[in-house]
């Protein structure tokens, strides 16, 4: 037992060890998922996260040896982002044709977006850093954090909220936009991109690349109006 100690003591120092589980975790969540026929509470992120919060509390590994591995998958969101570009540009026509409903819809997403994360941050007694890290959380990872911490927030923070905000809109999204009677690819996937940033549209590719395609686009474009809308509806509540 001695020795397995010492053997794990020496691994868990490796950043190799943490990216490897990290990508572990995702295929095996991924394998369940496909399993339960991509049901939405076996969504692949929430059970990744789960995994990895067990393994990391069962090892009793701190976040900062855990990142030192795992920061090279943080390091692709911004590349995976980008790539995102290509499915939109196979949409371009239909996305031409909706430009106003789009924007619109947008807009709209955007502003109640920020303005309940605020109000109802507020509303609880959330202070100066809460109110700053909720601000961003309906933008994608990169942009979310960037916009905190040029607020005076905390990324860290910022993080977490855009990963639950992500998750909890990837799970229940789809539901209730059946619910609502929405069947349009195109605006189930911007209802999905601009609420759920990248786990919202990794979801929407689940349901055809057409969805995929205008979450994406939804995603990119929310990032830029709430690196806009952030800042300026954060000091009206402030």
């Amino acid at each position: 037992m001695t020795d397995v100690a010492e053997i794990w003591a020496y691994l868990s120092e490796g950043p190799l060890l943490w990216l490897t589980a990290t990508l572990a975790a995702f295929l095996c969540a991924d394998a369940v998922s496909e399993r339960l026929n991509r049901a939405p509470l076996a969504h692949p992120v929430a059970l990744s996260v789960a995994i990895l919060a067990a393994a990391l509390a069962l090892t009793d590994t701190s976040f900062e040896t855990y990142f030192e591995g795992a920061q090279f998958v943080h390091f692709m969101l911004g590349p995976a982002t980008v790539a995102l570009a290509l499915p939109i540009l196979d949409q371009r026509a239909r996305a031409a044709k909706a430009a106003i409903p789009l924007i619109c819809a947008l807009f709209v997403g955007s502003v109640v977006a920020v303005t309940v994360a605020l109000g109802g941050g507020a509303a609880l007694g959330g202070g100066i850093e809460a109110l700053t890290a909720l601000a961003p959380k309906s933008a994608t990872a990169p942009v979310a954090m960037g916009v905190a911490e040029r607020l005076g927030g905390s990324p860290t923070l910022t993080a977490v909220l855009v990963i639950l905000t992500g998750m909890i809109g990837a799970v229940a999204g789809p539901a209730a936009l059946t619910a609502a009677r929405v069947k349009s690819p195109q605006a189930r996937g911007v209802a999905l991109g601009v609420a759920a940033h990248g786990i919202g549209a990794a979801r929407a590719f689940q349901e055809s690349r057409a969805a995929g395609a205008f979450a994406g686009l939804g995603m990119g474009l929310n990032a830029l109006l709430t690196a806009l809308l952030a800042p300026l509806l954060l000091s009206f509540f402030l």
